[in-house]
């Protein structure tokens, strides 16, 4: 496919080079082409077209000829790269949701009919999380009768001097002054931001880390697909109590804006390089725990289950031994956004989350992962009927 990636940070220009090695031809448009050659790298020949985000015309002219725009800029901008898609006949990929004038459901689906009556179809929130995690929750969601509980853990840590951020400043401030979304007895509703307090389990050698509830964009779609009765996610790791911590001194308020010493700008391939080299940046963290409790009917008795389905992805560390350096978190949504491409279903038109794919399209993706250094655990446990006693299996 022609492919036109817009943004080229440190996820677009991951996933730019991830899909011209797919055979894609591929180029990117950034506000700020010269930073974006510092991602790409001295020795990339992907092309980078000047656009402003917020330019409909501007993202059009610079996109003219693709098959397929994504958008792996900010995801307020969604609307107006699903316009640009539209105006010509393209298909369309995002990595989140913005979530601002219905919390409750993601945005992207009010341009369903658009997609269909122009035969594309648009795959939103494609990326680690959401996207794999969707795909995770409904892969345990179909070994069930019936689903009474999603709950998703994430982890981010990095081991570091200074603050340095696995996402972008526009992410990590929108996700810190952002209220979470909860599904609770079939209703959905805000939560209160850092708040439940949990300590969580993650596969070794994460182990038990504090939990608080986030705004992530798995609960504004996935109880429209699957029926379930409860649902949150949290998030948890020295990150995430950084900003919980300034959350409490009152430092974190829309008003406020962004403030830089706290947010800094996302670091280049060769900034990361440099902070290694210098001592400052030790390693860092990222890991996915999806739980799904429900029924499983049988001929004598049903079975209460709980599903549990965790993705450890590379650590710093060992995204250097493999001769890169970027952060876990821009690895696992740049590579994962290049599996939902490859396997991209074109067959039907309209506006689909990840976990309304067909189920060999979800399984070709989650097997994709494991060549790319993410390690996928599973393990089911039989619940009785106390909630006390767990036997696996």
């Amino acid at each position: 496919m022609r492919i036109f990636v817009l943004g080229a940070g440190a996820t677009g220009s991951l996933l730019a080079e991830l899909l011209e090695r797919q055979g894609h031809t591929v180029w990117c448009g950034d506000r700020d082409t010269a930073r974006a050659r510092l991602f790409l790298g001295k020795r990339s020949t992907i092309a980078v077209t000047k656009v402003n985000a917020r330019n409909l015309r501007g993202i059009v002219r610079a996109a003219r000829g693709c098959q397929l725009i994504v958008n792996a800029s900010a995801s307020v901008f969604n609307q107006i790269v699903m316009r640009a898609a539209l105006r010509l006949r393209a298909h369309y990929v995002d990595l989140s949701s913005h979530l601002t004038r219905n919390p409750f459901k993601a945005e992207q689906f009010s341009y369903a009919k658009r997609f269909e009556e122009k035969n594309r179809t648009a795959l939103i929130n494609a990326g680690a999380a959401p996207g794999l995690t969707n795909l995770l929750v409904k892969r345990a969601a179909e070994m069930l009768d019936e689903v009474h509980s999603v709950q998703i853990r994430l982890y981010e840590s990095t081991e570091s001097d200074d603050p340095i951020s696995q996402w972008s400043p526009e992410v990590s401030f929108d996700e810190a002054i952002s209220h979470p979304l909860v599904y609770r007895q079939g209703k959905f509703s805000m939560g209160k931001r850092f708040a439940e307090l949990e300590k969580f389990r993650f596969p070794d050698p994460i182990g038990y880390a504090n939990v608080v509830l986030a705004a992530q964009d798995e609960v504004a779609t996935l109880p429209y697909a699957i029926p379930m009765r409860n649902m949150d996610v949290k998030i948890g790791g020295n990150e995430f109590d950084r900003l919980r911590r300034w959350y409490k001194q009152g430092k974190l308020s829309k008003s406020r804006g962004i403030v830089r010493q706290r947010f800094p700008q996302t670091s280049s391939p060769r900034a990361i390089a440099k902070l290694i080299r210098q001592g400052v940046l030790q390693n860092a963290r990222f890991s996915a725990s999806v739980l799904v409790r429900g029924v499983k009917r049988g001929p004598k008795e049903d079975q209460r289950l709980l599903i549990r389905t965790s993705a450890m992805f590379p650590t710093l560390y060992q995204i250097r031994q493999q001769g890169r350096f970027t952060t876990p978190v821009a690895y696992a949504t740049a590579h994962v956004a290049a599996l939902f491409i490859k396997y991209f279903h074109r067959d039907e038109p309209g506006v689909f989350a990840p976990e309304m794919l067909p189920v060999e399209t979800r399984r070709a993706i989650i097997a994709g992962i494991r060549a790319h250094s993410v390690r996928v655990t599973h393990k089911t446990t039989i619940l009785r009927q106390n909630g006390e006693d767990e036997e696996d299996f």
